[in-house]
């Protein structure tokens, strides 16, 4: 994507409050990845692997830590204790927020006359936002966006196309939903009876709290009673499930294709990666990190512990499990030869016996 953006390198050391060396009246008109990157382009290096680029690269000017050296003088640094941060501040600078259209509604949206709809809002082609939905200032309403019943949609808020936000739910505000997702699908509930399953009315919401995204194609149930909660600052990706009455805490974030299933809370700072899978009406608590393809049937606890494996356990203990794991058929071998020596001594007594 092309920025119409142009910056000298001292405007955003300012900016990124970094340690510039170099000329700073260079202009910068993009940034770029450093093995790619071309004159008047900022790349950045924040995995100390890609420094091997270093001497090579035709950028102008790289975001660096600051111990990492270079023998280049033509190349222009912005020093700083956290490089990517510092691409990340650089990418807002150079690809600030645009609105796709201007505000307004479109003539082929469906708007109920009791939706409370704030102004400079847009809603896009084809959407239907229905009785008593509120929408709070500044936020784009995508096309085939379907806001139903009694809804909530706060400030500053983006709906990509076709997200679906059912019944009673409450957004908040600066909140990104991509493309399929949908907020407010009934919990998963039944209850067994005479071999049947008898469906349990799911009469809660689903409560996104302020500066949440989330993904494409997510399911996030409302509650049976109560609510699911996704709470402020966290981020879920692509192909997640979240059952009802969920709670996921203050700047968490989920992976890819995982599953939490009903009541289960999580603290603050988790990090879930891909494929995870969690039961229900389990714990998982603050700056826990469970590692990818993990199944967690327990409460886990413990600050800045990581937890591998299905079942889960702390990374420590499953690392010993995998180290056995590799030695167990040279193991094995060895007890079958042993199994068989005792039963060739064996043999030897019985005989001895039967001689004497």
């Amino acid at each position: 994507m092309n920025s119409t953006v142009t910056l000298t390198l001292r405007t955003l050391a300012e900016k990124l409050d970094a340690e510039l060396q170099g000329d700073g009246d260079l202009v910068i008109t993009a940034l770029a990845p450093i093995e790619v990157a071309e004159h008047g382009q900022l790349a950045f290096v924040a995995n100390k692997k890609y420094a091997k680029h270093l001497p090579h690269t035709r950028a102008s000017a790289v975001i660096l830590s600051l111990d990492l050296e270079i023998t280049r003088d033509d190349l222009a640094t912005l020093r700083m204790a956290d490089p990517y941060i510092g691409f990340v501040k650089a990418l807002r600078l150079f690809h600030p927020f645009i609105r796709y259209q201007p505000a307004g509604i479109h003539p082929s949206s469906v708007i109920h006359a009791d939706a409370v709809i704030a102004d400079d809002v847009t809603i896009a082609a084809n959407a239907v936002v229905a009785a008593g939905v509120r929408i709070g200032r500044g936020s784009i309403i995508s096309e085939g966006v379907v806001l139903r019943d009694g809804a909530t949609v706060g400030e500053y808020c983006l709906l990509y196309p076709n997200v679906t936000v059912l019944d009673r739910c409450l957004i908040g505000n600066r909140v990104i939903i991509h493309s399929g997702t949908v907020i407010g699908s009934d919990g998963f509930g039944f209850a067994p009876h005479e071999g049947k399953y008898e469906k349990i009315p799911q009469v809660g919401n689903v409560v996104i709290e302020d500066d949440v995204e989330i993904g494409a194609n997510c399911a996030i149930d409302r509650a049976t009673l109560g609510s699911t909660t996704i709470r402020r600052g966290s981020k879920l990706d692509n192909l997640l499930q979240i059952a009802h009455n969920v709670d996921v805490g203050e700047d968490s974030v989920i992976a890819a294709q995982s599953g939490v299933s009903g009541s289960t809370v999580l603290g603050r700072n988790v990090i879930l990666a891909g494929q995870v899978g969690l039961v229900g009406h389990i714990e998982i608590g603050d700056k826990v990190t469970i590692s990818a393809q993990s199944g967690v049937a327990k409460s886990l606890h413990g600050p800045g512990k990581m937890f591998r494996g299905s079942p889960a356990r702390e990374i420590h203990e499953e690392l010993r499990l995998e180290a056995a794991m590799r030695h167990l058929p040279e193991l094995i071998k060895t007890v079958r030869s042993q199994e068989q020596r005792i039963r060739d001594l064996e043999k030897l007594l019985e005989d001895k016996e039967v001689r004497s």
